[in-house]
């Protein structure tokens, strides 16, 4: 039975909705059919109040794994932050067994599979809001939104129904948007914390650990 994407908030195992991701996706399951290899389900606490979106499944990572930013250096970074200003308790050891619990997050993406080279093309990104969309239905207890890159930034916008140009993405923006659907949303921003971002420098575990403070002071103030 094929998952609803008005009521579903995760996709299907077998998802058809984007041929290319199909087809990478049944050639990854041939090459390796003991990992993961099907759309990424969230990962979240009980009514959390921080949603942190990323942009896709690391082929290695989440992919392999099936939970997200597990697996490769991405979650390395981002569990270690969000145990370090209490967003997470456990030891993160880069598997779905490893007892690492959420306290009041939850982390999905906006492409719940993985695409070639880790770039989802626009209709894939578009494929996939109508889960982000039903996950904030569902998770009513959700304020602040953590946009992990510009993609995340744009997607999380555009299923609001919002003009880009009116909230630029820059790492640790902070954008108190206008109420949607009866609700009202804080969109944090952050350089993805890819491998390729930290080697680079683009993004320090500083800069990172920064816009994490910034989330914590608005949890705790309740906004």
């Amino acid at each position: 039975m094929i998952a609803d994407p008005n009521t579903a908030t995760d996709p299907e195992r077998d998802c058809p909705r984007c041929p290319r991701l199909v087809e990478f996706r049944e050639k990854w399951r041939a090459a390796h059919p003991q990992w993961h290899n099907a759309p990424v389900a969230t990962f979240s606490a009980a009514e959390p109040r921080l949603l942190i979106l990323g942009l896709a499944p690391g082929i290695r990572g989440a992919n392999a794994t099936g939970r997200p930013f597990t697996g490769d250096y991405a979650g390395d970074l981002l569990y270690a932050t969000l145990k370090k200003f209490g967003f997470a308790s456990g030891d993160y050891q880069a598997r779905v067994d490893d007892g690492l619990t959420l306290i009041d997050t939850a982390i999905t993406n906006a492409v719940r599979c993985v695409p070639p080279d880790n770039k989802p093309v626009g209709a894939e990104i578009n494929a996939c809001r109508p889960f982000l969309q039903n996950t904030l239905h569902a998770d009513r207890s959700i304020q602040i939104v953590m946009a992990l890159g510009r993609i995340a930034h744009e997607t999380f916008l555009r299923m609001m129904g919002l003009r880009l140009a009116a909230y630029p993405f820059s790492h640790g923006a902070i954008h108190n948007l206008p109420q949607w659907q009866s609700r009202s949303f804080t969109l944090v921003d952050s350089y993805h914390c890819s491998r390729y971002n930290t080697n680079t420098r683009r993004l320090t575990p500083e800069m990172f650990e920064a816009v994490f403070q910034d989330i914590r002071d608005l949890v705790d103030r309740g906004s």
